[in-house]
C-alpha cells in the first residue's frame, strides 16, 4: 500500500460551455483544466488525470504539470469509468482524493484536509463550504473494488448517498469546494453551485 493517490477527472465533453473548458482561460489568464491541475498536485504530486484519446493538448499540459496522463477511450460513457480506470492504475495507493478538474478554485489547503482526514482513518472525507458537501471528496482504501466497479454518467454519487454516516465533512471558509463551470458565464468566479 502507497500513498493516497490524486485522480484528476478531466474525460468530460464541456457541451453545456458549448467549446472544451477544460483549455478555456479564467479571468486571470490560467486555463480551467490547469488551475483545477495546480491546486491537486501542489497537495498531491502523484496525482493522474483521465482524458479523452482525442484531448493532446490537454494531457499536454497536465504532464507538464507533473501529473500522469491516462486515455479513457469510453470517455463518452460517462464520469464513472473514468473514476474506475483512475482507481485500477493506483489500486495499491492508502487512498483516494478525486477531483474534478472544471473546478479550479479549489484551494490546495482544502485538498491537503481531506488527505489528511484519510491518513486519519476516515472511510470516506469531503469539504463542507456552510454546511453544504463539496469537492474533492475522499475515500479510504477499503472503497478500492467499489470504485473500480463504477459505470455511468454520476461517478460515486449513489455510493456517497448510501453511506453517508461513514463521511466526515471537513468544514471550509472555501467557497471553492461547491463551485464549478458549466457555462461561458460562470468563468468570473462565481461559478455554477455543484449539485
Amino acid at each position: 500500500m502507497t500513498e493516497i493517490q490524486g485522480i484528476l477527472l478531466a474525460a468530460g465533453t464541456g457541451q453545456r460551455f458549448g467549446g472544451h473548458k477544460l483549455l478555456h482561460p479564467l479571468p486571470n489568464g490560467e486555463l480551467v483544466g490547469m488551475a483545477a491541475a495546480h491546486n491537486l498536485v501542489t497537495a498531491l504530486p502523484n496525482a493522474l488525470a483521465i482524458v479523452r484519446p482525442d484531448d493532446v493538448r490537454l494531457a499536454e499540459h497536465f504532464e507538464a504539470l507533473g501529473l500522469s496522463v491516462l486515455e479513457n477511450a469510453q470517455a463518452e460513457q460517462g464520469m464513472g469509468i473514468s473514476l474506475a480506470m483512475g482507481i485500477r492504475a493506483s489500486a495499491d495507493a492508502a487512498g483516494w482524493v478525486v477531483a474534478l478538474a472544471d473546478m479550479p478554485w479549489i484551494a490546495p489547503e482544502t485538498i491537503r484536509s481531506v488527505v489528511q482526514a484519510l491518513v486519519q482513518g476516515a472511510a470516506i472525507a469531503a469539504p463542507a463550504f456552510q454546511g453544504r458537501r463539496g469537492h474533492p471528496v475522499g475515500f479510504g482504501q477499503q472503497w478500492g473494488d467499489r470504485l473500480q466497479a463504477l459505470q455511468g454518467d454520476h461517478g460515486a454519487r449513489h455510493l456517497l448517498q448510501a453511506h453517508t454516516n461513514e463521511m466526515i465533512l471537513l468544514p471550509t471558509e472555501d467557497p471553492g469546494v461547491l463551485l464549478d463551470i458549466d457555462q461561458q458565464g460562470d468563468l468570473n468566479g462565481g461559478g455554477a453551485t455543484v449539485d
